[in-house]
């Protein structure tokens, strides 16, 4: 439904996204990725060092759990304590429920923020695209990176990546025939 520019209630409305970033979020690069995991370390944030798998399709995600990241787990789940039922990631608000995606969002701005970057370009998602987009970059096989987040279709890899014709121009340029 769209709203005609006469109407006087319409005259002085702002639009949701007014002075937003809109659209696809940045992936990480590695240095910032290692920012966060200094700061992390540094502020001994041991909750806020999870992997988010999120299950649009209800298929699960493969995915590889770094030595790091596993030391990290092991590390929150002593702190944590609790039973094996219990959420890896409680809220710290309702007790007995998981963190929410929300307080995930809010964790991601924070660090983001905290290692100097603008929180408007990095979201939950950024984290999610850091690995896929460095596999891209680093061989150019848009199936590796399709199976990565379990997508069915090519074209879902392209846009989740954000791959143009520049980004095909210098794959092309790489190979000498």
């Amino acid at each position: 439904m769209t709203y005609s520019h006469l109407d006087p209630a319409m005259q002085n409305r702002v639009s949701w996204n007014a002075g937003r970033t809109v659209g696809t979020k940045r992936p990480l690069a590695q240095k910032q990725i290692w920012a966060i995991r200094f700061f992390l370390d540094r502020e001994e944030r041991l909750r806020d060092r999870a992997m988010i798998i999120q299950r649009k399709t209800g298929r699960p995600v493969h995915f590889e759990v770094t030595a790091d990241t596993r030391s990290s787990l092991a590390t929150w789940l002593v702190r944590r304590g609790g039973t094996i039922d219990d959420f890896v990631f409680p809220s710290r608000i309702r007790s007995g429920q998981p963190m929410s995606t929300r307080q995930y969002a809010r964790l991601v701005d924070e660090w983001v923020t905290a290692v100097g970057l603008r929180r408007e370009y990095y979201g939950t998602h950024s984290m999610q695209r850091t690995k896929a987009a460095m596999i891209y970059r680093t061989t150019g096989n848009l199936r590796a990176v399709q199976i990565l987040p379990g997508h069915s279709k090519i074209e879902n890899t392209v846009r989740y990546l954000g791959v143009d014709v520049e980004d095909a121009l210098v794959l092309a340029e790489r190979i000498e025939i």
